[in-house]
């Protein structure tokens, strides 16, 4: 069927009430094909209620003016033109002028590829015949509830560049990403905006062309490849997504047909402190827009998740829940997730909101917002508000990081350490944790640490696996060269060993949401500033111990309360010396002792580490280990010497105020 047999009653009725799924498949620029495949013409369509004159003006014409115009098709606003030829890769723009005699020079919005910046130009681009190879993963990948999900934020201009300074194709990425992500263990990488903006500064939020792939890095065909290759790797690709706000920039969205079309008319609603535009997401034709938008990624590029960006200002009229609740935009994100969830319901759908707004992770049908998971803010707040004090003042802040249990269980959490916290003079990962150097990489190890034990699926920016000093750049690739120096070398070795230590103990993210998965066993230690809790699989005999120490000091034969199991062995301490940490680490298994400690019956002795997490791991066995087992694992218990002073000190202390119970 002709694009100009699909512009009918039916479906412009579906458009303008917000019901249209494949708004692509009418408006644009769509080839027409011969009984051979070869091309022989090109429709053109677009949506221009308000417009007075529509002219085509493109390469073929010189973009000269008078040459081919549109014809208004239907009382709705839909214009359209037929020409022959082969119009494949040709460049081209709608020249719109309004009923007061104004001109403006639009990209088409629903154009499939443009020309790469600084021109404006839509391009015709055939976006059927690539052949997919990734059907293992389409059929098989299954729902990330109870599975691990760790989530590689990138850029794909700055992840790696060429030498002499430009971008890496899609093509020329993903051999070198695939491999990096396995050797981490990340299960999904997710792409910040790679459809059509003209800005590089606005790292793709600031959209243009919401059905076009970039030309930064590649045509739509690159992309496809893209993501086959990854899933043929078993990595699901995620892409953010800006429905809320567009660019004002006069190609764009913003006025289409010189008028407020796909946004709000007031100013109060519309304008926003980015400089940006608000989109009014309860418009029928807005809606239509951008649920077909979401359904084009997942048609088209095979995309497994949208991180919807902003959508506090979505929930709320600009964000301020003095306003009260935006119900066009929240009704838009309700209808999005049912129409997502019906066609996969393994697709991840992840907003980023920092409000206390309930049941964002709930169904739509149930009255919530539909979403898989949401950011939790919260706890990234609050997480890195604590770890840039000084260990003397964190007893004072202590319950910043027990406060997110109190409240996690509410919502379905992912714990994002992002691009938005190491831009804008933020300061880097490493560059927010106090001390001298070897404090602060104690510091960014305990962080991530802390990150990977807490309930809740993850989320890392590139980059912040190297423990650089400096914030992200978006015009440089990342700071590769910093592995060459010990303490670097040693960071990113020791976020490698602990996402993969994450992806393969169940007790980490089996029952992320379930609340017998995670149990407090000393939360109240505010003095010594120490934090122990137990995460659980299904199995509860399948449990880990976390034992988290923020302070310098290290705590040698301290008591603490565990589970009824025979011995613990320690999995992971971020205070190895391959880490560049004090080695104060417990390598023999540790016995459990019929001795009442933390409310509970059962205790084993252990060293604490000094700003470090020791992880134990439940063991059962029938017998102990042999004596001349014992003697040997002796002799290599000697206790190491405190470290000079810009090291950890060890405390006086050898037990807890509870031992003499």
């Amino acid at each position: 069927m002709s694009v100009r047999e699909k512009i009918n009653p039916e479906f412009l009725y579906y458009y303008d009430q917000g019901k249209c799924l494949n708004a692509y498949e009418v408006f644009g620029a769509h080839l027409v094909k011969d009984k051979d495949f070869k091309n022989v013409g090109c429709e053109f369509a677009v949506y221009a209620p308000n417009a007075k004159r529509i002219q085509l003006v493109g390469e073929w014409n010189g973009f000269c003016e008078n040459q081919q115009e549109l014809y208004c098709v239907d009382s709705k606003g839909v214009w359209y033109a037929y020409l022959d030829g082969d119009y494949e890769w040709q460049r081209y723009k709608y020249l719109i002028e309004t009923h007061d005699g104004q001109k403006f020079y639009k990209a088409d919005p629903y154009a499939f590829y443009s020309q790469v910046r600084p021109s404006q130009d839509s391009k015709v681009y055939d976006i059927n015949g690539y052949e997919w190879h990734d059907e293992f993963w389409m059929y098989t990948h299954e729902k990330t509830y109870d599975k691990p999900l760790l989530i590689y934020e990138m850029h794909m201009g700055s992840w790696k560049r060429k030498p002499d300074g430009s971008f890496n194709m899609f093509n020329e990425v993903a051999p070198m990403l695939i491999q990096y992500l396995k050797d981490f263990g990340y299960t999904h990488v997710e792409v910040m905006p790679v459809y059509e903006h003209p800005l590089d500064m606005s790292w793709g939020y600031q959209g243009t062309g919401y059905y076009a792939i970039t030309p930064r890095y590649g045509v739509p065909k690159d992309f496809m490849w893209f993501v086959d290759q990854l899933h043929q790797n078993g990595i699901g690709v995620i892409m953010d997504w800006v429905p809320g706000h567009t660019c004002k920039d006069a190609h764009g969205l913003y006025k289409f047909d010189g008028t407020f079309l796909y946004e709000y008319q007031k100013d109060e609603d519309r304008e926003n402190e980015w400089g940006t535009v608000n989109l009014d997401l309860g418009k029928g034709i807005t809606k239509s827009f951008f649920i077909s938008n979401a359904l084009f990624y997942m048609n088209y590029f095979h995309i497994d998740g949208f991180r919807v960006d902003a959508v506090g200002n979505l929930i709320y009229w600009m964000g301020n829940v003095n306003r009260g609740v935006n119900e066009g935009a929240c009704q838009f994100l309700r209808d999005l997730s049912y129409q997502i969830f019906n066609r996969d319901d393994r697709v991840l759908l992840m907003a980023e909101d920092s409000t206390a707004y309930a049941n964002v992770t709930k169904p739509a049908g149930i009255g919530g917002l539909g979403f898989s998971y949401k950011w939790d803010m919260g706890w990234m707040n609050d997480t890195l508000k604590y770890f840039k004090l000084d260990p003397v003042y964190r007893k004072y802040h202590h319950h910043q990081l027990t406060f997110s249990m109190a409240y996690y269980y509410n919502e379905q959490f992912c714990l994002p350490l992002s691009h938005d916290e190491i831009v804008h003079m933020k300061g880097s990962l490493l560059n927010k944790m106090p001390g001298d150097e070897w404090q602060k990489f104690a510091n960014y190890r305990l962080l991530i640490g802390y990150m990977i034990s807490h309930p809740g699926k993850k989320l890392l920016f590139m980059g912040n696996e190297l423990a650089s000093y400096d914030e992200w750049h978006y015009e440089k690739e990342l700071p590769w060269n910093i592995l060459t120096l010990p303490n670097h070398d040693a960071s990113c070795r020791f976020v490698k060993e602990l996402t993969t230590l994450y992806k393969n103990e169940p007790a980490f993210w089996q029952k992320d949401f379930d609340p017998m998965g995670f149990e407090w066993i000393m939360a109240d230690n505010a003095d010594q500033s120490l934090y122990i809790f137990a995460r659980y699989a299904n199995d509860w005999h399948d449990h880990l111990i976390i034992v988290m120490n923020c302070t310098p000091n290290t705590y040698d034969n301290y008591r603490i309360g565990v589970k009824d199991a025979d011995y613990y062995e320690e999995i992971f301490n971020t205070d190895k010396d391959i880490y560049g940490g004090s080695n104060r680490i417990n390598p023999f298994w540790l016995k459990v002792e019929d001795y009442w400690q933390d409310n509970r019956p059962k205790s084993i002795l252990m060293t604490i580490p000094p700003l470090g997490i020791s992880i134990l791991k439940a063991k059962y066995i029938e017998e102990e280990p042999k004596e001349e087992k014992k003697e040997e694992v002796k002799k290599t218990t000697k206790k190491t010497t405190a470290k000079k002073a810009d090291g950890p000190k060890t405390s006086k202390k050898k037990t807890t105020k509870k031992e003499t119970k």
